[in-house]
């Protein structure tokens, strides 16, 4: 039996809500249970990435600004990070080899030509991992989000500067929000006193080589052979060699060496521990898009960093203003509106080729 060709608006509607096929439906069974079963696997993977980047930050936190721990090497602990990462993306490319068909993982073997190749971006994947944690360490958890929330910002200027891209206004507007909710979220922690110049201008860093490394991974990516692992293992790996020579001249081998708990096994299980969800961060978002889509990965990364303030608060018993809530509120919700706006414009621009046109009259950046 033939099936009728889905139209292309079909098409985009189950690619951006994960839905499946409806003739697929009806010929893999009748009753509920594929829907509850496709529901309980949605449900297990977004509460996977939700407690996997959340744990991620908190646990991060505790690393590089821990009273407890008085150890002042950010620089190191992202790179024992990133050797973490690069000896997980070796053995199990090793276990995978051994073991074929139990570990779907690719062959990794260095190529110092294509770790040259994938040097530009993994300069912006040091700036990206480093400015991050470094904001992380001046800044608390709860204006954590706040304090980098630009990365749309740039996203759209990046593209008008360097792939001519012109954004619509209503995405403008969004962007707008973003801006004023990130300006109004710096007053307020400047009127309770907890403001970290540093911490915000190492914010705002971190969200431009974002917006930077996911223009840098486009264009590297042919040279791994389109493998974001192979990806992940270079740039682990040029990034270890890069932080050597930084971690000499920041002096922090030496702050090291006279760390009290260098000798702790609880310190070092806690250290291979971030590396742990640092690497885990990854997969559990490619899985996550894998199982819904990627507007749907965007929603739930902006009620994870909702869901992510709400702790941050509770957890180290802060009291907030109205006007902090607010700004919060303004970033979270520029964010997801914009998301809104995006795919309304690629619905639209796939029922309506000739809106392609229109867009070359609409007002942009």
């Amino acid at each position: 039996m033939e099936r009728a060709p889905l139209k292309r608006s079909r098409i985009l509607h189950m690619a951006l809500t994960g839905a499946s096929d409806p003739s697929e439906e009806a010929e893999g069974g009748h009753g509920e249970k594929p829907f509850l079963v496709r529901a309980l696997q949605i449900t297990l993977v977004v509460s996977l990435y939700w407690v996997t980047s959340i744990s991620m930050v908190f646990l991060n936190k505790y690393l590089l600004d821990s009273p407890s721990l008085h150890l002042d090497t950010p620089i190191f602990v992202t790179f024992y990070q990133c050797l973490v990462t690069t000896l997980l993306c070796k053995g199990l490319s090793v276990l995978a080899t051994c073991c074929p068909g139990a570990v779907d993982f690719p062959t990794l073997r260095l190529d110092l030509r294509v770790a040259r190749s994938v040097l530009p971006l993994s300069v912006v994947f040091i700036g990206m991992i480093t400015f991050n944690n470094l904001c992380l360490k001046y800044v608390g958890v709860a204006f954590y989000n706040v304090g980098r929330s630009l990365t749309t910002v740039f996203n759209v200027l990046l593209s008008y500067l360097l792939l001519k891209q012109v954004t619509s206004f209503y995405a403008l507007l969004t962007c707008g929000v973003i801006i004023g909710g990130f300006w109004l979220g710096v007053d307020q922690e400047g009127a309770e006193g907890t403001l970290s110049l540093m911490g915000t201008i190492f914010g705002v860093l971190a969200s431009l080589c974002v917006s930077l490394n996911a223009i840098y991974t486009k264009k590297v990516l042919p040279s791994v052979d389109g493998s974001i692992w192979r990806l992940t293992f270079y740039n682990n790996v040029n990034a270890c060699v890069l932080f050597l020579p930084l971690l000499l001249l920041l002096g922090e081998l030496q702050a090291l060496r006279d760390f009290a708990q260098l000798g702790s096994a609880y310190f070092w299980g806690m250290m291979t521990l971030g590396g742990l969800f640092g690497f885990a961060i990854g997969y559990v978002t490619g899985l996550q898009i894998k199982f819904t889509s990627p507007l749907t990965h965007n929603v739930s990364g902006t009620a994870k960093a909702c869901a992510q303030t709400v702790l941050a608060v509770l957890y180290f018993e802060e009291t907030k203003s109205f006007l902090w809530w607010t700004s919060n509120l303004m970033v979270l919700g520029g964010s997801s509106a914009y998301t809104w706006v995006r795919g309304w414009e690629m619905k639209k621009t796939q029922e309506d080729p000739s809106h392609k046109e229109d867009e070359k009259s609409t007002v942009g950046v």
